[in-house]
């Protein structure tokens, strides 16, 4: 059983007792979140797919902790005309585990 869930303005294809990083989420650790927001819901052998949602499907989720992205260098140059730029950026995410697809 799987569920396309859209989780801060992203979709994914989420399954039960799987663990996914996602864009930082305002939660404590160790809550539960539930998310309605529920493209694509399949079973065995029925694909439910909503428009735009699928009415009375929920995700719960459990926060397991925060934490950073790798860090993504970005660098800047035009050459010729002594320009150089050089940046770094880590994104933060929030580490959850799938409990429940509720149909």
């Amino acid at each position: 059983m799987f569920a396309i869930v859209d989780i801060a303005g992203q979709q994914f294809k989420v399954e039960e007792k799987m663990k996914y990083n996602v864009p930082r989420l305002e939660a404590e650790l160790n809550s539960t979140i539930l998310f309605d927001f529920v493209r694509v819901l399949s079973d065995e052998s029925l694909i439910s797919i909503g428009n735009p949602i699928v009415e009375s499907a929920k995700v719960e989720a459990k926060v397991i902790e925060h934490l950073k992205d790798d860090k993504v260098i970005v660098f800047k140059k035009t050459r010729r005309k002594s320009y150089q730029k050089f940046n770094t950026h880590r994104q933060q995410l929030t580490k959850i585990e799938i409990t429940k697809i509720i149909k």
